[in-house]
C-alpha cells in the first residue's frame, strides 16, 4: 500500500458539521473566530447536481456556510427535509460533526476500492467543478468520510 493509503491523499481538508439554524450557527463562529460570517450558499437543484442518496435519486439540497482556516475547511450544514446522508444523519444524531473530507483523483476507483472494503456509498453528487461521495466509513473510523474531487 503507498504512504498515502487508501485515498492516495491522507491530508484532512474539510470537516462538516450538521446544523438545524445555519444562520445562527455562521454567526457563532464568526464571532467565536473574530472574522467574517460567511455568504451561504445553496446546493444546486437535482438536474444540476445529480444527487443520489442509497442510490436513489434525490432532490435533497442543503444550505452551506464555508470557514477557511488555513489548511482546514469548516462547513457548516443545514439539510432540507428530502432524503439525504444529511437528513439521516442530522435526524438519528442531532447536530454535530458529520464527515471529515479529502480531495482524491479517480472518484469511481476510490469509491469502489472502498466498497471492496465494506465501506458503503451513501451519497453523490456533482457541483460546480466537481464531485463528492460520501461513504460510510463509521464501523472502520467512527466517523463519516467525504471524497472531494475537482475538475482539473
Amino acid at each position: 500500500m503507498s504512504n498515502n493509503g487508501l485515498l492516495g491523499n491522507n491530508f484532512v481538508t474539510q470537516i462538516g458539521i450538521l446544523v438545524h439554524d445555519i444562520e445562527a450557527v455562521s454567526r457563532r463562529y464568526a464571532d467565536f473566530f473574530g472574522i467574517e460570517q460567511p455568504n451561504i450558499i445553496v446546493t444546486g437543484p437535482m438536474e444540476i447536481a445529480q444527487t443520489e442518496n442509497r442510490g436513489e435519486p434525490t432532490p435533497a439540497r442543503a444550505k452551506l456556510a464555508f470557514f477557511n482556516m488555513g489548511s482546514l475547511q469548516l462547513e457548516l450544514i443545514e439539510p432540507d427535509e428530502h432524503p439525504s446522508a444529511w437528513r439521516e444523519y442530522l435526524d438519528e444524531h442531532g447536530e454535530g460533526p458529520h464527515h471529515i473530507a479529502f480531495v482524491i483523483e479517480g472518484m469511481k476507483e476510490k469509491v469502489s476500492l472502498l466498497e471492496g472494503k465494506g465501506m458503503q456509498l451513501l451519497m453523490k453528487g456533482e457541483y460546480t467543478g466537481g464531485r463528492f461521495a460520501y461513504v460510510d466509513t463509521f464501523n472502520e473510523l467512527k466517523v463519516m468520510i467525504e471524497l472531494l474531487e475537482n475538475d482539473k
